[in-house]
């Protein structure tokens, strides 16, 4: 980039109310989205006002670049990419403006974000149907520009059928507003001297004569496919009173939806809403041991009022078993099905939707082509529901460079087309040797459809090709829609010509001209196609860098395809209203560079294309990792199961190699040894640590957060109490002999909790055996000293690899402690083996006590019969790496105790994170989330819990109230 056009973008930046970015790290992250391309645009744009979307486009139109719209960003088409400026107005253009209840229609702006608008209306109500499987991060903008359906589209329709009204601006930076037009206004408004007149005068000049009517009739997709996308949607613009003898108003919307942003940039949407679904819902879940047994029972089962018919095929469902937060869903399933169809019927009572799933039962089994067919209901549906929206970003799960490729995967037909049309393209893909994946719309007779390709092979690309231009040839035998809900973008765009036809593409050319003469508007999407084959995220036949880590990448083939295993689904930029804990930072900050995904696409980038000799020093990689918490909840929720955690441990590892480890790094990672110090005195260290004076002096010298407090050191060590009591706590009576875990968290800070533990088990007959270990080497994990973590992890293998196994457990209190047996020492031990085997048989404190209750050792009998209510807050890497049923059921343990599980998500604190000064902020935002306002609402005689010492803490300092370890709760309960 000259300077002169450095100081162009200056300019421009200074000009605007939002925040305008031309560095090398967030271009490199608005580079991707969720398809198979790369662009590095000119720069970054989140526009703040009206003002300065006009000033964006003046500047695009005066210095000859580019504007590519953005929401979420999980398009799979390429529309999300391009050379020019990245508009994102996911972060400031996210406003609902108007209900009107009485007409059912809502008026938004383009960021918000489609689940939490019917959050928003649920009181109302009402709701928008069109629900894609993103729907809760994908937002009304990006699904108006791809004009998006989902699961629902069979009773509710798609978004063009919904949206009522659209206020945009025009390429010369006029705005515009679209809606309902009658006839005599249609005409009026060709007669504007304005942008907005010519393009109204062009329309009507293009479509007005009978034989262009004609000709687009005969050559666009079928009318019945409802799910259609392909090119503009002139074929819609049709059916109004200008152009038949109807009496429907011209909207210019219908054209707009689907434009994916290239003909106008919209501010406002208003859209049209549905009473929400009948309250009752029952899901037939039909197996079948074949694709063809599951195609042919579609239009059977259409013929039932559905209100969805999803398909997920045996590649999807092999996937679910390796990504836990979906194996947990996999319940419904029987045997090894081939392919499952999933069937909702709805009514508003329960003996009408079981008659409605009695009779579809009664049709699948009487056409004996499935061999079961289970019936969910309440929350067995919504796990199914999980399960099949997880599919896409579950392909990303494929270890390696084979991945399944988004080309073909948008191809819709006529519902008695389909059939026929999978026999064929199942004979297609055979000879392209391809084994394809089929899952999604069956009931729309839209099947997401893909083959497996190495895109870093030029032979694979050659087919990529091929594939999708033998599958263009075969939809449009059929009359179908290349591209059904997901958009033309990129991969789809060049076969526009072929599926509509020349002159009606060059009609859409025209349409485009008219609007965006200078095309400003993202270019090389719809007409003027950039190839398909070109500018993929991965460079042809490259020679794959070489990257030596410490900790063992070998289950993905290295950190490289570890961080390659993200294909942009953007799970990570939910909300916390819709659950989990992923992604904690970004729900904080909601920029996309503190994503799950930036930081994996952030990594690839470097990694790839550094041509340092350590390519992990560069301070981009510092900057978009530096808010990551290592909740390790990607590890679980990311449905390709990107362990971000691991990457970012990785990654300061090798960064300090070649900077240098900070005094305050050394400080947090040795802790352990500073608190044995201090544990020597400790009235005199906790003078300190709470003298305003002294407490302040460490905070400035170590830039600790002056808000927060200082945890205190035990009067007396658990290892001081065990040395002192071993004799009495070993216990007498023997059901089983456990090994304690004794983790420095515990042994320093908590003591009475690890004696609250120790008398607990004693109480309950168990034969605890203490011996001398290592630390767990959290601390150093956290802080990337990964060669002092592999010291400690090797100490501790030697120490407990003879001793560990089923009859004698290893269990320990503090999750992010003892939970490193589990998940980091296997990558980071020299004996793997014996590290694989010592985690099989680790376990959480709370973990151990459930599987003796199952065994019927501990019995409820056992426990008091007094009341309390509980609300319990689990620590991130319980629920990432086991789940916190386990806590549940030890605190209900005694019979009269209520507990709740707090759906919290992340506390915030995330061990030294929290303490940190330039952290602070956003540790506190993490707690406000969810997790303070629950503690807050609670009443004072509520008990909280809390498992992890940094919750706990986080807890304290956020609202003032105390939290008691679960196992705390339960020796106080002990008779």
């Amino acid at each position: 980039m000259n300077k002169e056009f450095s100081a162009e973008l200056q300019g421009l930046k200074d000009q605007l109310e939002g925040q305008f970015f031309t560095d090398d790290l967030m271009k490199a992250l608005y580079a991707t989205d969720a398809s198979v391309y790369r662009k590095l645009p000119l720069a970054v744009a989140y526009p703040k006002t009206i003002t300065d979307l006009k000033l964006l486009i003046n500047f695009a139109t005066v210095n000859k670049t580019s504007l590519i719209p953005r929401t979420a960003g999980t398009s799979l088409a390429g529309q999300c990419v391009g050379e020019g400026i990245v508009v994102d107005v996911s972060k400031h253009f996210t406003r609902i403006l108007d209900i009107n209840e009485k007409a059912r229609t809502v008026t938004l702006q383009p960021g918000v974000v489609r689940d939490e608008l019917n959050n928003y209306l649920k009181p109302f109500g009402l709701f928008f149907g069109p629900n894609t499987s993103t729907s809760n991060r994908c937002m009304i903008g990006g699904m108006v520009g791809n004009n998006s359906s989902g699961t629902t589209s069979i009773q509710y329709g798609v978004t063009r059928d919904k949206v009522l009204k659209m206020k945009t601006i025009l390429s010369d930076g006029s705005e515009a507003v679209f809606a309902n037009t009658s006839k005599e206004d249609f005409f009026s408004n060709t007669k504007l001297n304005s942008l907005e007149g010519r393009i109204y005068e062009e329309l009507y000049r293009e479509l007005q004569p009978q034989d262009v009517q004609q000709r687009i009739t005969d050559s666009f997709p079928k009318p019945e496919i409802h799910r259609r996308n392909t090119g503009y949607a002139i074929d819609e613009l049709l059916k109004s009173e200008v152009f038949s003898t109807t009496s429907e108003e011209f909207n210019m919307c219908k054209l707009l939806s689907g434009s994916e942003g290239t003909l106008a940039f919209t501010t406002e949407i208003t859209l049209h809403l549905d009473l929400l679904p009948p309250s009752e819902s029952i899901m037939v879940a039909a197996h079948f041991e074949s694709i063809e047994a599951c195609l042919q029972s579609v239009e059977m089962t259409m013929q039932h009022h559905l209100f969805t018919c999803e398909m997920m095929d045996k590649t999807i469902l092999d996937c679910t078993k390796q990504n836990k937060t979906q194996a947990e869903n996999r319940t419904f399933i029987i045997g090894d099905p081939e392919a499952i169809l999933m069937c909702e019927v709805r009514a508003n009572s329960f003996e009408d939707v079981q008659k409605q799933a009695d009779a579809l039962v009664k049709v699948i089994q009487d056409s004996g082509l499935s061999y079961a067919t289970p019936v969910l209901v309440g929350s067995e549906i919504d796990k199914a529901v999980e399960l099949r929206k997880a599919g896409l970003g579950l392909l990303g799960n494929m270890v390696g460079d084979k991945k399944s490729a988004a080309c073909i995967e948008d191809t819709a037909v006529a519902l008695p087309d389909l059939a026929n049309y999978i026999n064929e393209f199942t004979q297609l893909m055979k000879r392209h040797d391809q084994k394809a994946i089929y899952y999604a719309h069956a009931g729309a007779g839209e099947l997401h459809l893909r083959p497996i390709l190495n895109l870093k092979k030029s032979g694979d690309v050659a087919l990529f090709r091929q594939i999708t231009t033998d599958v263009a040839h075969l939809v449009k035998k059929y009359k179908g829609s290349m591209s059904g809900e997901h958009g033309d973008g990129i991969v789809r765009a060049e076969f526009i010509p072929l599926m509509i036809g020349e002159e009606n593409y060059q009609l859409l050319k025209r349409i485009k001209t008219v609007f965006d003469p200078q095309n400003i508007f993202n270019p090389g999407k719809i007409v003027d196609a950039y190839p398909m084959d070109e500018n993929l995220r991965y460079q042809s036949d490259r020679v794959e860098p070489e990257i030596e880590t410490l900790l063992d990448f070998s289950a993905s083939l290295g950190i490289l395809r570890e961080a390659e295993k993200c294909n942009g689904s953007g799970d990570c930029r939910k909300l916390p209203e819709f659950g989990g804990t992923m992604c904690p930072s970004y729900r904080a900050t909601r920029n996309e560079k503190d994503t799950t995904r930036a930081r994996a696409n952030a990594l690839r980038e470097f990694l790839t294309n550094s041509e340092k000799v350590n390519k992990f020093d560069h301070h981009e990689l510092k900057e978009v990792f530096d808010l990551c918490l290592s909740c390790k909840a990607c590890a679980s929720e990311c449905p390709s199961s990107v362990d971000v955690a691991s990457l970012k441990a990785e990654f300061q590892y090798q960064y300090q190699k070649a900077n240098g480890v900070s005094l305050r790094t050394k400080l947090f990672a040795y802790n352990n040894d500073l608190n044995n110090f201090a544990s020597r005195m400790p009235q005199l260290t906790n003078f300190f640590f709470n003298n305003k004076l002294t407490s302040s002096l460490l905070k400035n010298t170590f830039k600790i957060a002056k808000k927060r407090t200082l945890p205190l050191i035990s009067t007396k060590s658990l290892n001081n109490y065990i040395k002192k009591n071993v004799n009495q706590i070993v216990g007498s009576k023997n059901i089983k002999t456990v090994y304690f875990f004794n983790d420095e968290f515990t042994n320093h800070l908590d003591a009475s909790i690890g004696q609250d533990a120790i008398e607990l088990l004693v109480g309950l007959n168990y034969h605890i055996k203490f011996i001398s270990h290592s630390e767990s080497g959290r601390a150093f994990l956290s802080k990337g000293l990964l060669e002092q973590a592999k010291k400690v992890a090797n100490e501790n293998v030697a120490i407990f690899k003879e001793l560990i196994s089923s009859e004698s457990p290893l269990v320990g209190i503090e999750p992010s402690a003892i939970l490193t047996f589990t998940d980091e020492y296997p990558k980071l031990a020299d004996e793997k083996e014996a590290a694989r085997s010592i985690a099989k048989h680790t376990f959480l404190i709370e973990e151990f006590i459930q599987q003796e209750i199952l065994l019927g050792n501990i019995k409820p009998s056992q426990f008091t019969q007094n009341t309390k209510t509980i609300k319990f807050h689990g620590h991130c890497h319980q629920k990432a790496l086991r789940n916190q049923l386990s806590s549940f059921e030890v605190l209900n343990l005694p019979e009269n105790y209520k507990v709740t599980i707090i759906p919290s998500g992340c506390c915030g604190m995330a061990g030294s994170f929290g303490y940190e000064a330039e952290h602070y902020e956003v540790s506190m935002q993490v707690g406000e989330q969810t997790l303070f306002p629950a503690v807050r609402s609670t009443t004072v005689d509520t008990v909280i819990s809390a498992n992890g010492t940094s919750c706990r803490h986080q807890i304290k300092d956020g609202t003032q109230r105390e939290a008691l370890h679960p196992i705390t709760i339960l020796r106080r309960a002990l008779l």
